[in-house]
């Protein structure tokens, strides 16, 4: 069985990619991961206002997980697999590669104008050779019915 996985955030591409996975996924049997990034937190505040402010980007986080595996849910009848995690975006998506060999693929997807994506660069230009998968890169310029052909 396939199993794509879709790093999920606020961001345009990031509902592009989850698209083009969802529909794969509903194409080839598969199912669809989601990894939700908490970014690691820059300055050190008081502990209890470090830990208020490093809960609420988990439960935002959390929040855009469900809601995307939600639309996957009723889109195709499988409730894809959810992960959270706080730290780097790219060590953290090396890290869940390494632990799920069973992932078939990296999907991402480039932003439709300036620079790609921070994930896109470092893992379509630099490191894609150092990957035990494929890596899609979705242009972020399709339109939902682009992605529905393509996919």
């Amino acid at each position: 069985m396939r199993v794509y996985l879709v790093i999920i955030d606020e961001t345009e591409e990031a509902l592009v990619a989850l698209r083009f996975a969802s529909r794969r996924a509903a194409k080839t049997g598969g199912t669809v991961h989601l990894l939700a990034l908490v970014p690691q937190q820059d300055f050190n505040a008081f502990a209890g206002v470090q830990a208020t402010i490093e809960e609420e980007a988990r439960a935002r986080a959390e929040a855009l997980a469900t809601a995307a595996a939600g639309n996957i849910l009723t889109e195709s009848g499988k409730m894809p697999v959810i992960s959270v995690r706080q730290g780097e975006g790219e060590k953290v998506v090396r890290d869940y590669l390494s632990e799920h060999p069973e992932v078939s693929a990296l999907v991402l997807s480039a932003a439709s104008e300036g620079a790609p994506g921070p994930l896109v660069s470092y893992f379509a230009a630099t490191h894609a050779g150092q990957l035990p998968c494929p890596v899609f890169v979705i242009p972020g310029s399709l339109s939902l019915e682009d992605i529905d052909r393509l996919s």
